[in-house]
């Protein structure tokens, strides 16, 4: 069918379903014309160039037998060479005396930072401060009277309200696209500190570090990340809220760098099967699978199987709050948690400290195990215990090393390499205390494992219990 062919019968047929009704949908689309022609004045340009080191190509095989080569290798082998790297990202002045905002990545390891306006006027950038956790940084250009956006509260958006992307995507300067909220508060591997805000705006690479903008032109948004499978937008896109950005960059301006909280656990989110074994109706609160024993939590009492239901008044419907209230809270806050144990709850007060790298646990942590197997033929799982070095290692007073992994413990997820720490919110201390837990019938176990430096629980779901 011809494309005016197409458009006669689409014309027809809204025609017959009620042209006057959807001629009024069709005009009540927003116009996004004014937020650009006011507020996109204030969106920047920013460019990065920083010194790699290039690396030598390797020599093709058809050279190396030749006699001189040696010789050159041995008395003029090949130097390394610095080469300058472009990168290109997005930001917005928030103050007329020239603060900026962007994200962290794009300027990361930069040498020279470039920012340029819409009306062609370009500065050199100073970096005051940035923070990889949650990809927010401030920068600095010498200017007055420059234009700002208006800022919102990313805390009033809805799900399904519109929002408008501005930015430079594969360097097309101020290049505008729209779409709604998608989702709000999603979290992202690795990136707990963080309740980005989905949407369908198309972002491409070169808007990271634009604003997000609402409909009545403030920004509530730091354009961040995209899902892709090609590299390009695919419907899925990413962005910073505005509370947690400006949070971050008002620490950076005033120290230069962000102080944050922690309590000293490792935390998981809960699913259903993990919460039935824990006798929750509902997998809502974040599981403790591991408490640092010299951390504010272990003092306070919090143990590992414990789950928090609530912090300060606020419920914890998953890990990712409670990482977020506590994080972005000042060191010193002293936080009325209420937590699940042993099907009661319990209210444990803990004050946090500041927040540094934890330490990791040695990768070596299975060499050296003892041969001898324990097999547990109903869960599929062949265990062996650990030695004296590698519980020091750890920091366990007993664990079971997971040798080989079939059945309901294959199903459940457990890898060979795992190390077997507690059941429940027990920590074992022999391997009898594994076979108690297998004969006391339950159809649903939880056990604490470590794995590759981490703490976790397992679900394991017994179907033929006794």
């Amino acid at each position: 069918m011809s494309l005016k062919k197409w458009m006669v019968c689409t014309a027809l047929a809204v025609s017959m379903i009620g042209g006057p009704s959807m001629a009024v949908e069709v005009s009540g689309l927003p116009d996004f014309t004014r937020i650009v022609a006011t507020e996109g004045r204030a969106v920047v340009n920013v460019s990065t160039t920083r010194t790699e080191r290039a690396v030598p190509s390797p020599v093709p095989d058809v050279f190396q037998s030749d006699p001189f080569f040696e010789f050159f290798k041995r008395f003029a082998p090949p130097q390394a060479r610095e080469q300058q790297v472009a990168s290109l990202g997005s930001g917005f002045i928030i103050s007329s005396d020239g603060y900026v905002l962007t994200n962290a990545h794009v300027v990361a390891d930069a040498d020279n930072i470039t920012v340029s306006l819409t009306d062609k006027r370009e500065f050199k950038a100073k970096l005051i401060g940035s923070d990889e956790r949650t990809d927010v940084a401030l920068l600095k250009i010498d200017g007055g009277n420059l234009p700002v956006v208006r800022l919102g509260k990313s805390a009033d958006l809805k799900v399904g309200e519109w929002v408008l992307a501005i930015g430079s995507p594969f360097g097309f300067d101020n290049s505008v696209t729209a779409g709604i909220v998608s989702a709000l508060g999603r979290q992202l591997p690795d990136e707990g500190f963080v309740p980005f805000i989905q949407t369908d705006a198309a972002v491409n690479p070169g808007n990271s570090g634009g604003p997000l903008f609402n409909l009545n032109g403030e920004v509530v948004g730091i354009n961040s990340q995209i899902f892709s499978r090609s590299g390009g937008f695919m419907g899925i896109s990413f962005a910073i809220p505005i509370d947690v950005a400006l949070n971050v960059s008002s620490q950076i301006k005033a120290h230069g760098s962000v102080a944050r909280g922690r309590i000293g656990i490792a935390l998981q989110s809960l699913s259903k099967p993990l919460a039935t074994s824990f006798g929750l109706e509902r997998p809502d609160g974040a599981l403790v699978s591991g408490v640092d024993p010299k951390g504010p939590a272990a003092k306070a009492g919090l143990r590992p199987g414990d789950i928090v239901l609530q912090a300060n008044g606020q419920t914890i419907s998953d890990r990712g709050d409670l990482q977020r209230i506590v994080g972005m809270a000042p060191p010193g806050t002293r936080f009325a948690l209420k937590v699940w144990r042993n099907k009661t709850r319990v209210d444990i007060n803990v004050v946090s400290v500041l927040w540094q790298t934890p330490a990791t646990v040695a990768d070596n942590a299975r060499e050296g195990a003892r041969t001898d197997g324990n097999r547990f033929n109903r869960l599929g799982l062949t265990v062996s215990e650990l030695s004296v070095q590698q519980r020091e290692q750890l920091g366990v007073p007993f664990g079971l090393l997971v040798r080989a992994v079939s059945a309901a413990s294959e199903k459940a997820g457990l890898l060979p390499g795992d190390v077997i720490v507690g059941v429940g919110g027990s920590a074992l201390r022999s391997t009898r205390d594994l076979e108690s837990a297998v004969r006391s019938g339950q159809t649903n176990l939880a056990l604490q494992v470590v794995r590759n430096g981490d703490t976790l629980f397992v679900p394991l779901v017994l179907k033929d219990a006794p």
